[in-house]
């Protein structure tokens, strides 16, 4: 019983740390460069999504599944901001998970402060 519960938590934890190399890549990072041009984006967020405006944040190197959840709330209207709507209304799925992907492959200057959030 012992012996089956350790194999069994042993299995998990390995099922566990491994999710990541399962990870599904929905958008095409190339295709994501061209629309992330096309559509304006660069506009505010700057080339590669290295805004240097307070008011527009930096999308560098940022998760691409929080990049995409970010933008398909603002286009469903459950997140708010008049100008990302708008933006995002003329997106479509397949575009959101393009320029997603683009955007979390860049590199970042975003850096983590000790102390905050832990």
């Amino acid at each position: 019983m012992k012996r089956r519960l350790v194999f069994s938590l042993g299995l998990l934890s390995c099922l566990l740390f491994s999710v990541q190399a399962f990870a599904i890549q929905y958008g095409d990072p190339q295709a994501g460069a061209e629309k992330f041009q096309d559509k304006g984006c660069v506009n505010c967020h700057r080339e590669g999504g290295h805004s240097t405006v307070p008011t527009f944040p930096i999308l560098a190197g940022q998760p691409s599944d929080y990049l995409a959840r970010s933008l398909l709330a603002y286009k469903k209207g459950a997140r708010e901001n008049p100008i990302m709507q708008g933006q995002a209304s003329g997106l479509s799925e397949q575009d959101i998970h393009d320029i997603a992907e683009y955007l979390s492959q860049q590199s970042t200057s975003l850096a983590v402060v000790p102390g905050i959030g832990e």
